[in-house]
């Protein structure tokens, strides 16, 4: 089973526009497999909308993949998703890699568009179900609890013959939604152990319902540096996930030379893990720019020359 490195950011990085696609033609040419932009709609800090920021990743790049990390189909309309997926695949000629995901019961869209939070993971499912069908082309009416369509159909289709189908998420919801629509999974931030947990349950799940996932379509990430854990760009990143996540933030990041980071990765690949999005921790354009050639040069060849370990299933 094949491993592959993608890189993923966040709020936006740099200081301009320039130095974004400098960055991207660097993944382009370097061998990246794959670059995944959050979805984050509102904020006070600056965030690329994703769906956009894919498109514009098609005509500046040949030969990298990429993706949303993730899309919240708990939010956004479903037929326009799918549309979005669609053309972006036709256009990049297959190499969009959709994933959809819940919506985060904190993030400020709920308040800000005036809907409620309870019921999301309904609304999701039912969101995931009309994109899955708008994709297979059949001209599709339904009448939910959530969305209604009359004869809606899409072209272009995606060009992807088998177009993928990533999930995120570690809740038994996320789970479940997975194991019973998924193509794959991909976690957020999460330890190695927490993420074998939840493979071996998916793997469970999906043969139970009689559809497999491919034991090399299972993701994870962690933010990385090549510098110490004394740095400062290193403590502020430390400092931000200890808001987000209980216990020591450390767990969740590699940081050090190329030797920590692969050792990092390695704990996720003895957990089934073959896909990575990793973001970089940097401090401005150029120190941005050097965390991710290093990688490039020093880490992505022997992290993807490994084998991915499978998990028994739970």
């Amino acid at each position: 089973m094949s491993i592959s490195v993608g890189l993923g950011i966040a709020e936006f990085p740099f200081s301009d526009v320039k130095a974004f696609w400098r960055w991207a033609a660097m993944c382009d040419e370097g061998g990246v497999n794959s670059i995944w932009q959050t979805d984050r709609m509102v904020s006070r800090e600056p965030f690329l909308e994703c769906m956009t920021s894919l498109a514009a990743l098609v005509g500046a790049t040949k030969r990298v993949k990429f993706g949303m990390n993730v899309a919240s189909a708990g939010i956004r309309d479903p037929l326009i998703l799918a549309k979005q997926c669609a053309t972006i695949d036709m256009l990049s000629e297959g190499r969009l890699l959709p994933a959809f995901g819940i919506g985060s019961i904190t993030a400020p869209v709920w308040t800000a568009t005036g809907r409620k939070t309870k019921g999301r993971g309904a609304r999701t499912d039912e969101a995931l179900d009309i994109i899955k069908q708008l994709w297979s082309g059949e001209p599709l009416t339904v009448m939910g609890e959530f969305f209604h369509y009359e004869n809606a159909t899409i072209s272009p289709r995606p060009v992807q013959k088998n177009f993928p189908f990533w999930i995120g998420g570690s809740s038994p919801a996320a789970i479940r939604r997975t194991a019973r629509i998924g193509t794959g999974w991909l976690a957020g931030l999460e330890t190695p152990e927490k993420v074998a947990t939840v493979i071996s349950t998916i793997r469970t799940a999906a043969e139970e319902a009689g559809r497999p996932i491919d034991d090399d379509h299972y993701g994870a990430g962690f933010p990385f540096r090549f510098g110490s854990w004394d740095d400062g760009v290193t403590q502020k990143a430390i400092d931000a996930y200890a808001k987000r996540k209980k216990g020591d933030p450390k767990v969740y990041m590699g940081i050090g030379g190329a030797d920590e980071i692969i050792e990092r990765a390695c704990a996720y690949i003895d957990a089934g893990v073959s896909k990575f999005v990793l973001r970089p921790l940097a401090n401005d354009d150029a120190d941005f720019l050097d965390q991710t050639q290093k990688l490039i040069d020093t880490v992505i060849p022997v992290v993807e020359a490994m084998e991915t370990i499978v998990p028994e299933a739970a």
